[in-house]
């Protein structure tokens, strides 16, 4: 039987790996900067003088590496919400449709005004309005006091409905896009930080919802294991599922207004996480968010780099790495299962 890391040692770890990734990150790139060069620039950045090479370069690299992290902390932490709202292992950050309001959002913008500004927040609202359309639809499934399976079938269910709408609007857009506006819509529906400077709402949304999770974690501890008797722990059991999906929608919509549809992170961070840690959401909350932020800050560095100087969307690399990882993790499911 695996046993799970101390909190003691795993947070300590989580904490020195995020800082590790970022500088690499800062560090690589068509033109690399060396460990003395970094803390040279890193000098020069704090004391505010920027007018090397390797401080502007920095400069450059750290909005993107905190940008990625920050939506990669988003999309861990809305993919283990999500996990445990549905209570199925499989589902993500964008099972139930808030992704493609996004990309019609988003991909509306592209089309009728061209990238700036408003791409992110058509994206926004694209996100928010399906989640409240999802909201309003299946509002009977958040009510209940009894186990989340009877009702997260319907839930899915009306959010592929929803997806399918919205992915029928994505493909129309496609069909008629001018070519100057086709490789920007493809970028962002594959997931790109390259256009996705890290801006301060999103850091306080991931800072406010990991506060409230954090202290629900002992809820959802309660409602993963005894929903029909969560009643009698004092935990509303209604109100906890509108508490989870606000909160992935919220986290959801964020990531994907900044840096487009990044798949995986939601899906294979949380399962590895869960592996290492467990399932107590007290620990697996905090791991995923570092763990998922330091995973995408180190896949963008790798799109960055592998075909430099051209530039991959980071959704490709989170893609090629997360279907092994997911494979993998999937075979330790059934081995565990049979033993």
């Amino acid at each position: 039987m695996h046993k799970p890391l101390s909190p003691l040692l795993l947070f300590p770890v989580l904490g020195i790996v995020a800082l590790l990734s970022v500088a690499i990150a800062c560090s690589m790139g068509s033109v690399s900067l060396s460990l003395s060069e970094l803390v040279q620039a890193s000098v020069e950045l704090i004391s505010g003088q920027n007018q090397s090479l390797p401080a502007a370069l920095l400069e450059l690299r750290l909005d993107r590496a905190l940008s990625g992290f920050v939506t990669g902390a988003s999309l861990a932490l809305s993919g283990v919400l999500m996990q445990a709202l549905l209570r199925n292992p499989l589902a993500d950050p964008y099972v139930l449709g808030i992704s493609s309001g996004a990309s019609v959002g988003a991909l509306s913008a592209i089309f009728f005004l061209g990238v700036g500004m408003w791409v992110s927040v058509s994206a926004l609202a694209g996100a928010l309005i399906v989640a409240v359309l999802l909201f309003a639809f299946a509002y009977r499934d958040f009510r209940g006091s009894g186990a989340t399976e009877t009702n997260a079938p319907l839930l899915i269910l009306t959010g592929v409905i929803i997806a399918s709408f919205c992915g029928a609007i994505v493909t129309l857009l496609l069909s008629i896009a001018p070519d100057r506006s086709m490789r920007g819509m493809i970028f962002w529906m594959i997931g790109d930080l390259s256009n996705s400077p890290p801006t301060l709402w999103t850091w306080a949304l991931l800072c406010a919802v990991f506060a409230f999770i954090w202290h629900q974690a002992r809820a959802m501890n309660i409602g993963a294991m005894h929903a029909d008797h969560a009643i009698n722990f004092g935990v509303d059991i209604g109100r906890l599922r509108k508490s989870l999906f606000f909160c992935a929608a919220l986290l959801t919509a964020s990531a994907v207004s900044s840096a487009g549809s990044i798949g995986f992170v939601g899906l294979i961070i949380p399962h590895a996480c869960r592996f290492a840690v467990g399932s107590d959401h007290r620990v697996l909350v905090p791991s995923a968010c570092f763990a998922g932020g330091s995973f995408l800050v180190l896949a963008d560095a790798l799109a960055r780099t592998v075909l430099a100087p051209q530039q991959l969307p980071v959704g490709v690399i989170t893609a090629m790495i997360g279907v092994p990882l997911f494979l993998m993790q999937l075979h330790h499911i059934r081995q565990g299962k049979s033993s």
